[in-house]
């Protein structure tokens, strides 16, 4: 296939290029070419999204298919202008976030969505709605010409996020206590990268359509806690507390600088982690098991540095901070 990624330099869109270009395809990245290297053998288009010419150097050519990750609005409204013409088919990385709830677990793809974004602009704060407007704009340029992948939690080698390398490298740091969010029965759902990717790509050789929630498997905060630890040959003392105590304290949930990932206190979050995975996965879903993705991304960690600066997580000095704190 002729394949265009809009983006393909970032973690996600140069795993996909790499993945099809293993595959035999021929793969153009259009993007401005800031975040990273493009993938060895892909074509690289230079262009800002945001300039009205930004699709005119791949707009004449014909595309067997095109896969979008953006999260702006009007980056999407253009493209599905100026390159719909020419798409056999088109596929857009959307997310969990464009839901409307993540209170009920094990919801589906037929679950309410955010309404969608009036703006062409979005920031940390609207990305769910603009997602949401980004699926309603490519639904109506493409119609039975869309695949919608909607994923939740994406980890792996590689993650700038730091949020899923958290746990399993922090049990590998040392054996000392091990601060966590009294959370034990709360859901995860994590999805290696490289699953995501083979499903994205095995969908789009079929010619899939439609929506489908690419998530991992549902285990409990208490599970991949206990896997980490077993990865990781962590035998200290594990410090459960609760999550009103972490707030107290300052601690961020979820992601970022001196966080606990995974962790969300605002109960309406509680099932965010915790969607139906049932249609991607007759659709031809296949997730490796949780031991061996904890594994992967442990090896991973061990080769960027155990005790480095992290996008998210408890440094080890902050993480002593809170355990004298905790115990006065």
């Amino acid at each position: 296939m002729d394949l265009l990624i809009l983006g393909g330099t970032q973690w996600l869109g140069r795993t996909l290029a790499e993945e099809a270009l293993a595959r035999g395809h021929r793969v153009t990245c259009l993007a401005r070419g800031e975040a990273g290297e493009v993938a060895a053998g892909a074509e690289l288009v230079r262009a800002d999204r945001s300039a009205p010419d930004a699709y005119d150097e791949v707009a004449g050519r014909r595309w067997d298919a095109v896969i979008d990750v953006t999260r702006q609005p009007g980056f999407a409204r253009r493209a599905a202008l100026d390159l719909g013409p020419s798409a056999a088919h088109w596929t857009f990385i959307s997310s969990g976030n464009v839901y409307a709830r993540h209170d009920e677990p094990g919801a589906d793809e037929t679950a309410e969505l955010m309404p969608p974004l009036e703006s062409d602009e979005s920031d940390p704060e609207t990305y769910g709605e603009a997602k949401s407007a980004i699926e309603q704009a490519y639904r109506e340029a493409f119609g039975d010409r869309l695949l919608v992948i909607r994923p939740g939690l994406i980890v792996g080698p590689g993650d700038p996020s730091g949020r899923g390398g958290y746990w399993v490298a922090r049990a590998a740091r040392d054996d000392g206590p091990m601060l966590v969010p009294d959370i034990l029965d709360a859901p995860v759902q994590a999805i290696h990268v490289d699953d995501l990717v083979r499903f994205t790509l095995d969908a789009i050789e079929r010619r899939l359509t439609g929506a489908f929630n690419a998530v991992g498997d549902r285990v409990t905060f208490e599970d991949w806690l206990e896997l980490s630890r077993a990865a990781a040959g962590h035998e200290g003392e594990v410090v459960a507390v609760s999550p009103e105590w972490l707030a107290d304290q300052g601690v961020a949930e979820w992601s970022g600088p001196e966080s606990l990932p995974l962790w969300i206190i605002d109960p309406e979050w509680q099932a965010f982690l915790d969607r139906s995975n049932a249609a991607a996965k007759a659709a031809g879903l296949r997730l490796r098991p949780p031991e061996q993705l904890l594994a992967e991304i442990l090896e991973w960690e061990r080769s960027q540095g155990l005790d480095r600066e992290r996008g998210a997580g408890l440094s080890a000095e902050r993480e002593r901070e809170l355990l004298s704190a905790l115990r006065g």
